[in-house]
């Protein structure tokens, strides 16, 4: 990107045209994260913007205030089926944006096999950086977490709040 700027080309965030599917701070599903859920994503977001500041991932998985599993190379999916292989039920996940997270190259994504694997592992939440993770298939993905009563928020990095339930 530096040598290509020095040649007067700039490389502009990759989502630029597809901002509709980033995630939008607040609730995304028809269901509030419940008190319980809230304490895993206080929690988890702490864990989860420490890892991602070390550059070792970007998802970590709770229950009861506890981490159950934390990605490395694996990649969310893999992470949320290893966490349901250790703890099935009650998981909520949580998926951050690195702290200087370069849009133009590396977004964080996340998608309807997502939700089927967090379905599999008995996960009930997901958490993500509002603005900064890109939903394949938004609308899909909403639904099937809806119809599983799984609740999506998305918070921003700045703050990590999220509304009471």
């Amino acid at each position: 990107a530096d040598e290509m700027a020095k040649e007067g080309i700039e490389l502009i965030d990759s989502t630029y045209f597809i901002q509709d599917s980033l995630a939008q701070e607040g609730v995304l599903t028809r269901r509030k994260p419940s008190g319980i859920e809230r304490g895993n994503i206080e929690y988890g977001l702490k864990v989860a913007n420490e890892i991602a500041r070390l550059d070792l991932g970007q998802t970590i998985v709770v229950r009861a205030k506890a981490c159950v599993a934390v990605e490395a190379m694996e990649g969310t999916d893999a992470v949320i089926k290893r966490a349901g292989e250790l703890a099935k039920g009650k998981l909520t996940d949580v998926k951050v944006a690195k702290p200087n997270q370069d849009m133009r190259f590396d977004v964080p994504v996340v998608g309807v096999p997502t939700i089927q694997n967090m379905i599999q592992a008995g996960a009930t939440c997901l958490c993500l950086t509002a603005g900064k993770t890109l939903m394949f298939d938004k609308q899909e993905m909403i639904s099937l977490a809806d119809d599983n009563k799984i609740s999506i928020v998305a918070v921003r990095k700045e703050t990590n709040l999220i509304e009471p339930a």
